[in-house]
């Protein structure tokens, strides 16, 4: 397959303390182009990595892909180094894609390539995720999801009866005749799924069944082992490389940027 990002004008690292170094040394180059009060606009930073199947888990140990909180706090630094005054909610994501917005800026040395979001310029990212079935028994095993994808929701049964009177469909669907006890406790309109384009991250909602004093929808952040509940409608919460979403007593499913093979 074509690599977007190779080239041979620079010597290319094969090792992760090097290919850490050279990600560090593009993104604090990229960073350092950033004038006139830019910093404070920044919403957040994608990196792409677009690195062969052999090569990839160097680039994931790398970027700290089981604790990404380490490499955002190594970034953080090279911001503080150069008075870009970053806000303190922005955002890193380490996104592995074939391909790459336009505007994202591509490495010379490593399959890497970086958009920088800011209030000012902002474009619509596009985005892939994996919703896994871990506990409970839906209707498959994984469920491959989009930001063009729209809602996506969760609940027991394919076609389901709301509080209204009108029917929705589960795409992520528990059956009630399954003999799975964790199925019992899913609601009909239990939560659902969808992109946030402001913060690129894919959001879960509680809807109506998935709010307390009903069935409730809690989320195992995978970075920190927090336990987060949704207590309102309102309020979705961003998921993350690992995050288990808990729907009801027992039904778990696991978000993930990378298929894990279960459809």
């Amino acid at each position: 397959m074509f690599n977007f990002f190779k080239s041979g004008a620079a010597e290319r690292p094969t090792d992760v303390k090097g290919v850490r170094y050279a990600l560090l040394q593009f993104i604090k180059q990229e960073l350092q182009k950033v004038e006139g009060g830019e910093g404070a606009n920044i919403k957040g930073l994608c990196l792409y990595i677009n690195a062969n199947a052999a090569e990839q888990h160097i680039y994931e140990t790398a970027v700290y892909a089981e604790q990404p909180e380490e490499f955002r706090d190594e970034i953080q630094k090279i911001a503080d180094d150069y008075a870009l005054a970053l806000p303190p909610n922005w955002t890193m994501d380490v996104i592995y894609e074939e391909e790459v917005p336009d505007e994202a800026v591509s490495a010379t040395n490593v399959d890497a390539a970086l958009f920088i979001k800011t209030s000012r310029h902002f474009i619509k990212q596009t985005a892939t995720a994996y919703i896994t079935v871990l506990s409970g028994e839906a209707e498959k095993a994984e469920y491959a999801i989009t930001s063009e994808s729209g809602k996506v929701n969760i609940g027991r049964d394919k076609k389901a009866q709301a509080d209204d009177g009108f029917f929705r469909t589960n795409q992520i669907a528990f059956p009630s005749d399954s003999q799975d006890q964790s199925n019992r406790y899913v609601s009909r309109q239990h939560a659902h799924i969808e992109w946030n384009n402001d913060n690129s991250h894919f959001m879960i909602h509680a809807d109506e069944g998935g709010v307390p004093p009903r069935n409730k929808v809690k989320i195992k952040v995978a970075a920190t082992e927090e336990m987060v509940k949704l207590h309102s409608t309102e309020i979705g919460h961003p998921l993350n490389e690992g995050d288990q979403i808990i729907i009801g007593e027992s039904a778990v499913l696991q978000f993930s940027s990378k298929p894990l093979g279960n459809e």
